[in-house]
């Protein structure tokens, strides 16, 4: 478990100081779905604002998906928090009245950003971290290259509202199987899968990288990552 954990900050720290991520007095809205990545990546904010002496503050914000007919994690996840001394706050999922539902999973995507900016803006955060990891990144690049004919992938730093609110991805250089490995051995709360089912072609193509061997998938990654971004990983 240490040895693990010790991996986990090594990736999030070199993130965070490649790409200016985290600085001294940021106030950071941590997009918190419940699952491993978002519980995994509050756990190494905290963590990485001790060990690196850097102070900002981290707000946790859970998007309660009741109107699209996603259970209300808010019963286990308050608790979660509390028992970890972290600001939280609650915002409902909110569609248009004329919105059919349940909504596609662009749609429901949408509507989850919006309310993670329109609280974090209500919260007074200047920043606004995603768990996004590096298989989140090798699956954009490919979809994007499959359907669109765009090599292109997430930015581990994306401004928004003429700077107003930065989006930052901590997690981007982490794969997801080493999330996942350290969420069960940690015992956070999982959130279920999603109702729905998700989108069916990213399906297609998760299951597509996952086909092939850890090396190879680390590979893989490490190739799509330079492609799209001309960085090297």
């Amino acid at each position: 478990m240490k040895g693990v954990l010790t991996a986990l900050l090594k990736s999030f720290a070199r993130a965070c100081k490649e790409f200016d991520l985290l600085a001294e007095g940021d106030r950071v809205a941590v997009a918190l779905s419940g699952g491993k990545d978002s519980t995994s990546l509050l756990d190494l904010m905290l963590r990485y604002r001790e060990r690196a002496g850097v102070s900002y503050d981290v707000i946790a914000v859970h998007v309660v998906g009741t109107a699209a007919g996603f259970p209300d994690q808010t019963g286990v996840l308050a608790p979660w928090l509390e028992a970890r001394g972290v600001a939280y706050r609650f915002v409902p999922l909110e569609f248009p009245p004329d919105e059919p539902l349940p909504p596609d999973c662009f749609r429901c995507s949408w509507n989850r950003r919006k309310a993670l900016f329109l609280a974090a803006d209500a919260l007074g955060c200047n920043k606004l971290a995603l768990g996004h990891h590096a298989d989140d990144a090798a699956v954009t690049a490919l979809m994007n290259l499959l359907f669109t004919g765009r090599l292109e992938t997430l930015e581990p730093k994306v401004e928004f509202f003429g700077g107003r609110i930065t989006v930052i991805r901590p997690l981007i250089y982490i794969p997801a199987k080493d999330l996942a490995a350290y969420a069960r051995a940690s015992g956070f709360p999982l959130a279920p899968p999603c109702p729905y089912g998700g989108d069916a072609n990213r399906q297609k193509v998760e299951e597509f990288l996952r086909s092939f061997g850890p090396r190879q998938q680390a590979h893989i990654r490490a190739n799509l990552w330079r492609a799209a971004t001309g960085r090297c990983k």
